[in-house]
């Protein structure tokens, strides 16, 4: 992986370690706080869409739209099931779930799918990163007594949709060459399109979560994509196999602010295995 894929994973790691801490304050507003961040997203980012698609040009075929339209429906899926986690666990508990799941399932489908070969080097610390982001789940406790297993179903389904998405949005940006910004705003334009129906029949509940979590709303909408387009311009220029893990050092970033913000304790712990995961992105730079 070159120092600059290295660095904008690095960046995306960090702004989405924050949006979800945003999020998970929102309370787990479910299908109101996904369509109102959506819809603010589609509104901050059109301008800087337009640009991108009047100076690139790209070509935006039947196959582009289906790609298009796969990312919406992975996204939205991905955001609701995250909702749900964040309703039922804690920060520290879902996070590492859904974040160290998704980059071992997306190394082993780019290897198979994609032909990918990472190093020896690479898969010992794609492996670490795993490591560690399972270790900050051991003893991590739910805000009810029966909320922790329901926490622990929606984290690991949320790690499969990120892999699902990851590979299928490498497809969009690394081989059918869609520019990564104009690829996240027309997925969550789709998303927005999808949610519309749903969100016209719940207004009151819409116009409650808005007074109620504004801040986290706009926070969430301004950071959630440009976390992304961060990540996507490292997957057009650096394999899966690659970035997919690296990008999972977001666990020590949400880990940190958990404890910090949400008083979630076990430190020590959450230290030492965030440690595993430093060493694991050394190894993926390096390898």
């Amino acid at each position: 992986m070159t120092g600059l894929a290295l660095a904008l994973v690095l960046a995306s790691a960090a702004i989405h370690a924050t949006w979800n801490l945003l999020a998970k304050r929102s309370g787990g507003g479910g299908v109101a706080f996904v369509w109102l961040f959506a819809a603010l997203s589609a509104l901050l980012y059109a301008p800087a869409a337009a640009w991108v698609f009047l100076t690139a040009r790209p070509e935006l075929g039947v196959t582009e739209v289906v790609c298009l339209a796969g990312s919406s429906l992975l996204h939205l899926a991905y955001f609701l099931l995250l909702q749900r986690g964040y309703r039922a666990g804690d920060l520290s508990l879902v996070y590492p779930l859904a974040r160290g799941t998704g980059p071992v399932l997306a190394t082993a489908l780019a290897i198979a799918l994609l032909g990918e070969r990472p190093s020896p080097v690479a898969l010992l610390g794609a492996g670490l990163v795993a490591a560690g982001a399972f270790g900050l789940t051991l003893g991590s406790r739910s805000p009810e007594g029966g909320g922790a297993r329901t926490a622990v179903v929606y984290g690991l389904l949320t790690g499969m949709l990120v892999a699902a998405y990851t590979l299928w949005d490498k497809w969009g940006v690394g081989i059918l060459l869609v520019p990564p910004l104009l690829f996240d705003w027309m997925s969550n334009f789709g998303r927005v399109l999808l949610l519309t129906p749903l969100a016209a029949r719940r207004r009151e509940e819409i116009g409650a979560e808005w007074r109620r979590h504004r801040r986290e709303v706009v926070g969430v909408a301004l950071l959630s994509p440009l976390s992304y387009i961060l990540m996507l311009t490292a997957l057009s220029i650096a394999p899966v196999s690659y970035v997919a893990p690296a990008r999972e050092v977001g666990i020590l970033f949400g880990t940190l602010l958990g404890t910090h913000f949400l008083a979630e304790g076990h430190a020590l712990r959450r230290v030492s295995a965030a440690c595993l995961m430093v060493l694991g992105v050394i190894a993926l730079a390096v390898g």
